[in-house]
């Protein structure tokens, strides 16, 4: 089993303030899975629709919850994130 988080857009967000707060995010998330914190994967999609803007996929809730509880771009106000547990089919 896997927890997707899913980050919409707070309201009033625009693109110039992600960009200025990503260097902060992707600093914390590489950090975050280097310290063996179950990050699997993240991004953003191609197509900006503010009710699921970015997802991250990690390996258990706890992760998920820690990940989100440190992360600059919900720390501030950007994005409002949800935890959705997932059942993955892998074709390993």
């Amino acid at each position: 089993m896997e927890f997707v988080v899913m980050y919409s857009l707070s309201e009033g967000i625009d693109l110039p303030r992600v960009l200025e707060t990503f260097p902060r995010h992707k600093a914390y998330y590489e950090a975050f899975q280097a310290g063996g914190g179950g990050l699997l994967a993240l991004g953003r999609f191609q197509t900006m629709d503010p009710a699921g803007a970015s997802i991250a996929i990690l390996t258990s809730r706890e992760d998920a919850e820690r990940f989100v509880a440190g992360d600059p771009f919900i720390l501030e106000g950007l994005a409002v994130p949800r935890i959705l547990e997932w059942n993955a089919v892998h074709f390993d």
